[in-house]
């Protein structure tokens, strides 16, 4: 069994609760009342996504060779 790591993004909505994105797999979006429950969803959804791709026999991405920097600008 191999681990793999995924960076996911949340956004606490206006009106309650969490979105979470994974950047690296497109449309792979849920959502959580609280930050556990989100997080916990968000684990689930990237299972699924990539039982998906194993099952149609398409490459599952990683984050293996990816870097983050946050740049900060003046507006």
């Amino acid at each position: 069994m191999k681990i793999l790591s995924y960076r996911i993004l949340l956004k606490k909505e206006a009106e309650g609760g969490y979105t979470v994105i994974v950047p690296l797999l497109p449309g792979c979006v849920t959502y959580g009342d609280t930050m556990e429950e989100a997080i916990k969803m968000a684990k689930e959804a990237i299972q699924l996504y990539i039982e998906s791709l194993q099952e149609h026999g398409e490459e599952i991405p990683s984050e293996e060779e990816t870097m983050e920097y946050t740049l900060t600008v003046e507006i």
